[in-house]
């Protein structure tokens, strides 16, 4: 993991300490890579109980509750289902926070209609739930990188109310 990440990651952890709150994630083209930055930091078990990574459609409708309507009308990667995804993990995991991410990481799997780097994200806090989509660049990995990144820059925004850009 690189300093960059574990660095917002360990931010994340200190401002869900100050506000007692905890944390989850639901990720598909990140692999568990924002439960992965998140639990490098030491006592993230304060703050972080669990994490989903819900790769297929029958894991984001059997372990999050994704509606199969959701997934076979608009796709995984869209935001009707990141907001679907979102809920479930946070309603799962009993936590004040979520990230879900579902994107196309490439380098296959992209459409004319969502092309690789295509990536939907969704956030819960307290003050309700919102989404954006991304058009990233790179390769896999750099996609992967860079979605867990706005993952954990969100999250810490959405914690503290500040930008961390």
């Amino acid at each position: 993991m690189n300093t960059e990440l574990y660095n917002l990651a360990e931010k994340l952890g200190h401002a869900l300490v100050q506000k007692d709150a905890t944390v989850t994630t639901a990720e598909s083209c990140t692999g568990g890579g924002v439960a992965h930055g998140i639990t490098a930091v030491a006592g993230s078990s304060t703050w972080f109980d669990c994490g989903f990574v819900t790769y297929a459609n029958s894991a984001k409708h059997r372990l999050l509750g994704v509606p199969q309507e959701l997934l076979a009308t608009h796709g995984a990667v869209s935001e009707a289902v990141v907001r679907s995804m979102v809920a479930g993990a946070a309603a799962a995991a009993n936590a004040d926070y979520a990230v879900a991410i579902s994107g196309i990481a490439g380098p296959g799997g992209g459409t004319e209609d969502k092309s690789v780097g295509t990536v939907w994200f969704a956030w819960q806090s307290p003050a309700g739930v919102s989404a954006k989509k991304y058009l990233l660049s790179g390769d896999r990995a750099e996609v992967r990188e860079q979605a867990i990144k706005i993952s954990l820059q969100e999250l810490l925004h959405q914690v503290t109310g500040c930008n961390t850009v």
